[in-house]
């Protein structure tokens, strides 16, 4: 109902350099929140677990894929202000053969420059399915995409996958930052992932990032952008029209 009905919302979360010296421009995260019957917000855990058990993911995939260009097309002062706008892509999207087709015909329609949009992926999704991950990513990147693995830490075998998948941004799994102040194996964590990444040439992205110690401890070790509660609450994607 929400898809034929049109009942979501684009929402985003910024994502804050930690250093002076990074200068990009505006860049956040695009969140999806969907409206009841009332017209009250419904959080996403719900309805995106109910999407993947119903094998509707993918679809709601391209509804934020085309519904974020077409908002982008119509704000081009937002647009020349931006540096990059994160979109996520699920497993099943990921796995669609189509999908690479669907989202060039998305940028040749709303012209956005393909190098201010990022994809997000997880880290276990791309290395359970690394063949054809790979094959997505490449491509969209020879186009000016960039590229996040997303939740990054949860599978850490997968360091060696590192260099077979040319992504740009590495995202630290929350799950290790929220914690790090008290616990001394989620703070080496953190700066583990953070000196991999960056001998791979690759920006980290802490998530989780609650309160100002959380941050500071982040710059100490150096990560390059933070994400959370204590950088910025999600808003309305609309709230950015200029």
């Amino acid at each position: 109902d929400a898809l034929e009905q049109n009942k979501f919302i684009l929402y985003q979360q910024t994502i804050a350099p930690l250093s002076e010296g990074i200068t990009e421009g505006c860049h956040y995260e695009i969140l999806l929140r969907l409206t009841d019957e009332k017209g009250e917000l419904v959080p996403p855990f719900i309805f995106l677990s109910a999407a993947e058990r119903y094998n509707m993911i993918d679809k709601i995939d391209r509804w934020v894929i085309r519904n974020t260009f077409k908002w982008l097309s119509h704000h081009p002062k937002h647009v020349e202000k931006l540096g990059v706008c994160s979109i996520n892509l699920s497993g099943k999207s990921v796995c669609d053969g189509a999908l690479l087709d669907y989202i060039k015909e998305q940028f040749d329609e709303f012209k956005i420059p393909c190098h201010k949009i990022c994809f997000e992926v997880t880290e276990t999704m791309a290395v359970a399915n690394i063949d054809v991950a790979s094959v997505l990513i490449r491509s969209l990147r020879e186009k000016g995409c960039k590229f996040a693995l997303d939740d990054f830490g949860t599978g850490m075998a997968s360091f060696g996958y590192l260099k077979t998948l040319p992504v740009d941004y590495l995202k630290i799994d929350g799950s290790f930052v929220k914690d790090m102040i008290n616990d001394p194996i989620d703070s080496a964590m953190v700066g583990s992932i953070n000196e991999i990444g960056h001998v791979m040439e690759k920006q980290t992205i802490a998530e989780f990032v609650e309160d100002d110690e959380i941050k500071a401890q982040l710059q100490k070790i150096g990560v390059d952008f933070a994400q959370g509660y204590g950088i910025a609450f999600p808003a309305p994607l609309e709230n950015l029209a200029t």
